[in-house]
């Protein structure tokens, strides 16, 4: 019963379309499969079971996507009743958590995903640069992951002005101030960051875009990069002398 309804739902010319998987079952027609599917091919056709064991990467970089997949659609949800504007900025904050139902789960949800993404992050970093993976010829590579380390850190920085509230502006006061002492440009750039002298209403604009349009592009970029170059240098990294079996 079970087999004739997987046959129907897979024998069909909308599910061949999309898949485009209907060669007999072999070595190359696997190949074939993994290269013309968008879900697959960017992973390596073929790789070791030691590369994909729970203790060679924790799934550290597959729970920091995950983590972003929740930021994008709890966020897309709070723009919903969000304004970027004085004070109507802080009025949402209250809305969302005495009157829209499920504001404060939905709220609490982007902020702890925020928060164990930078998490995250991090270890994924740190586990990279203590297996080696970092070396020849992997160091393009490591340096677009130091980056999309900074976009994270910003995008939940970008965030913190956005409530309107005391800590949100004793946050991104003390923030632009650390900018400021950087020797030549430092005034320059907290006026760029603020645009302004102050934390006012220019800057809420310049933190709103910056955090749902600016930097979520540029992650979201940076990670295709970051994912087609692991998938250009032979997936996860193996010390060469590690060996161990081939599966396809």
């Amino acid at each position: 019963m079970f087999g004739t309804l997987l046959n129907r739902l897979i024998e069909n010319r909308v599910f061949r379309s999309i898949v485009r998987h209907g060669f007999p079952d072999s070595n190359r027609n696997r190949s074939l499969a993994s290269f013309t599917n968008f879900f697959l091919h960017l992973q390596p056709v073929k790789v070791r079971l030691k590369a994909i064991e729970f203790t060679r990467t924790f799934y550290l970089g597959g729970l920091s996507l995950a983590c972003l997949l929740i930021l994008s659609i709890t966020g897309v949800l709070l723009m919903f009743y969000y304004h970027p504007s004085v004070p109507r900025a802080y009025d949402d904050m209250k809305d969302l958590e005495f009157v829209v139902s499920q504001g404060v789960f939905l709220r609490n949800m982007h902020r702890w995903a925020a928060h164990l993404m930078v998490l995250l992050v991090s270890l994924h970093m740190i586990r990279v640069f203590y297996a080696g993976a970092y070396r020849p010829p992997r160091e393009f590579n490591w340096v677009i992951g130091v980056v999309l380390l900074l976009f994270t850190v910003l995008l939940s920085y970008t965030g913190y002005l956005l409530p309107w509230d005391q800590l949100a502006y004793w946050a991104v006061t003390v923030g632009t101030n650390m900018a400021r002492a950087v020797p030549a440009i430092g005034e320059e750039m907290r006026f760029l960051m603020l645009g302004g002298h102050t934390v006012n209403e220019n800057a809420l604009i310049r933190f709103y875009v910056l955090h749902c349009v600016a930097l979520p592009a540029a992650l979201f970029l940076g990670i295709a990069i970051h994912l087609w170059r692991v998938r250009k240098d032979g997936g996860v990294y193996v010390e060469p002398g590690e060996g161990g079996e081939v599966r396809g």
